[in-house]
């Protein structure tokens, strides 16, 4: 991240039907409801795409949900995808969304954070963090702490998401005045904080996934909870500007993985970028992270 100079990370996010016509109108790839077909070309989109962020941002995050979509060609195409990201150096953060109790999340934990130790499967690479739910409680994210500590990974846990319904359930307050957003970070921070999960620069292998489209309510987080890294959505389609973001990070610029999906890999659907590059989508798309980084990176400017 610090070599990069910038908490962007792109997500990965690829729907068939908005694909660049130039992939979707090859002619091994222009069938969306052959499952061959489209799965070759969301993985060619993110690939080329990935390409084309490696040298900008430190990370992407991919959804396996569009992958899953297609079964097992869908979640053959996801790894894949994370061994090309890997070549690339980029890190990445599979958004998985995972969440359970005991042996189901012991089982969870060990198929999206444990680089395979199977016969056969040795070249298979994990991500290097993923998002899961801890709303089971300590009981549900410990396994991923586990082995995210012995993988040398991280795990993100959702804290407050950015959806416009979140807050009807996750800023409900109890007696105390506690939301309970509040209550899962005062959960995770716990976990976080013990010395088992501690790395050697001071940030915690567990993480909190907190959108940014509630700034003024959730960045108090920030400042209680030292030794975390945040993960933040929202930042650009669903509404959350530079500013709003940029609260999560630190004044050295860490602390904070700032995350972009539609607002960049659909670039060239946007009159913006369409008018000065046409139907070149991967101009259209560089140029959308470059100026995405440079609109974090003026934010932070200004907060110091």
């Amino acid at each position: 991240m610090q070599s990069k100079k910038t908490p962007l990370v792109i997500g990965l996010d690829p729907i068939y039907s908005r694909l660049p016509p130039a992939i979707r109108g090859h002619r091994q790839m222009n069938d969306e409801f052959d499952a061959a077909a489209a799965v070759d070309a969301i993985f060619d989109f993110c690939t080329q795409a990935m390409r084309i962020v490696a040298p900008i941002v430190p990370a992407v995050k991919i959804n396996i949900a569009f992958f899953e979509r297609y079964l097992w060609e869908g979640l053959e195409s996801y790894y894949a995808l994370i061994s090309e990201a890997d070549d690339l150096g980029l890190e990445i953060v599979g958004d998985v969304k995972r969440g359970d109790i005991g042996h189901t999340a012991e089982m969870y934990a060990t198929a999206h954070l444990q680089n395979s130790e199977l016969t056969g499967l040795e070249d298979v690479l994990a991500p290097d963090a993923i998002t899961i739910h801890g709303y089971t409680g300590a009981d549900g994210i410990e396994p991923f702490a586990k082995m995210a500590a012995a993988q040398g990974k991280g795990v993100f846990v959702l804290v407050r998401t950015s959806n416009p319904s979140a807050g009807a359930l996750q800023d409900f307050k109890d007696s105390s005045g506690q939301a309970l957003y509040e209550k899962m970070a005062q959960v995770v921070g716990e976990i976080a904080g013990r010395p088992e999960y501690m790395g050697e620069k001071g940030y915690s292998d567990i993480g909190m996934v907190v959108g940014g489209t509630t700034p003024e309510a959730t960045t108090s987080l920030r400042s209680k909870y030292d030794n975390i890294w945040f993960l933040v959505p929202g930042y650009g389609a669903q509404g959350a500007d530079a500013v709003d973001c940029i609260r999560f990070c630190k004044p050295d610029g860490t602390g904070a993985l700032i995350n972009a999906s539609r607002s960049i890999i659909y670039a060239y659907e946007k009159p913006k970028y369409k008018d000065q590059f046409g139907d070149d989508w991967k101009k259209c798309l560089e140029q959308a992270v470059v100026d995405a980084k440079i609109d974090l990176s003026t934010a932070m400017q200004s907060k110091l």
